[in-house]
């Protein structure tokens, strides 16, 4: 009598056995790590260059990005390039990604827009194996995480981003691997900043750019 299979849980159970960026996108798109595949699209992978210097990580792909299958092609995405703009850095040598690879949403009461649902800690730590590989095969001398996810899928639920604004991190020692470790900024979401009053957003766009540039310096 055949046994029946248990379910798996993470997204451990569907990565590849290279870290190759080409390899770990086509295993991502048949994740069942968790429940957010139902709804979604489809995955939503990072993207950038394979040996990219420096990494960005976001909290989840928007709407936009759930429908177009690129990260940070939205308004958040937007922002994003004009911070990176006044940071001077530009995007196109920069690996974008998010800790979590699937949309959340819940349907608004009219009509057909989808509203962004921040994911739970089960589901974060499900999609960090994702994460985590992807860190692995791009090897980048600095991360910056953008939001408070982000910074939580990498540090634990009981790290408080602005407590560690302006700091040079790194990585938990049980995320070290071989020779891998870059270091680490923490900053804000662009959505939040799109999110905010209108009175306050200019100054924290301008937060954002001065995070990024710090980041940016790391790399001379």
């Amino acid at each position: 009598m055949a046994t029946a299979r248990t379910a798996a849980t993470t997204a451990a159970d569907f990565l590849p056995a290279t870290r190759r960026l080409t390899d770990l996108v086509a295993a991502a798109r048949d994740c069942r790590g968790c429940g957010l595949y139902e709804n979604a699209t489809q995955v939503v992978f990072g993207q950038g260059a394979e040996q990219a210097r420096m990494m960005l990580i976001g909290e989840q792909p928007g709407d936009q990005e759930d429908r177009s299958g690129e990260p940070f092609v939205g308004p958040a995405g937007r922002l994003l390039d004009k911070a990176l703009g006044q940071a001077g850095v530009a995007r196109e040598p920069v690996y974008v990604t998010n800790a979590v690879k699937h949309f959340k949403f819940v349907p608004s009461e009219r009509g057909q827009r989808r509203i962004h649902k921040t994911p739970s800690r089960v589901e974060v730590v499900s999609c960090r194996p994702w994460l985590l590989a992807e860190v692995e095969a791009v090897r980048p001398e600095v991360l910056v995480l953008l939001g408070a996810t982000a910074a939580k899928s990498v540090f634990g639920a009981g790290f408080r981003l602005t407590h560690h604004r302006g700091e040079v991190l790194r990585l938990p020692d049980d995320l070290l691997t071989g020779e891998i470790d870059p270091r680490v900024i923490v900053t804000v979401h662009p959505a939040s900043v799109l999110r905010g009053p209108v009175r306050h957003r200019d100054e924290a766009l301008a937060s954002m750019v001065t995070d990024l540039r710090s980041a940016a310096g790391l790399l001379d």
